[in-house]
C-alpha cells in the first residue's frame, strides 16, 4: 500500500512524495517545507496552498511554520 502526495499549479507538479504507509502530521508537514523549498524562487504574491480538512493539516506546527515563510493561511 502506497500513499501519494502531490502539489500541483497550472504549470505542473511542484512537489511529489510517494511512501509505503499513511502520512502523518510529522510527514506532511516535511511535506510542505519541502514544498515551500520549491516554491520559493516562484513563489508570488498572490501563491495559495489549499488543503481540505484532514486532520494532518491542523497542525500548529504547520500553521507557523508556513506564516514563517511569509505565507498567509
Amino acid at each position: 500500500r502506497y500513499s501519494i502526495l502531490p502539489a500541483l499549479s497550472l504549470d505542473g507538479v511542484l512537489h511529489l512524495d510517494v511512501q509505503e504507509c499513511a502520512y502523518t502530521a510529522a510527514t506532511f508537514n516535511e511535506f510542505i517545507n519541502n514544498l515551500l523549498d520549491n516554491m520559493n524562487p516562484f513563489l508570488q504574491k498572490n501563491s495559495v496552498i489549499v488543503m481540505d480538512n484532514a486532520s494532518i493539516h491542523k497542525s500548529v506546527n504547520l500553521e507557523e511554520m508556513i506564516q514563517q515563510r511569509y505565507v498567509i493561511t
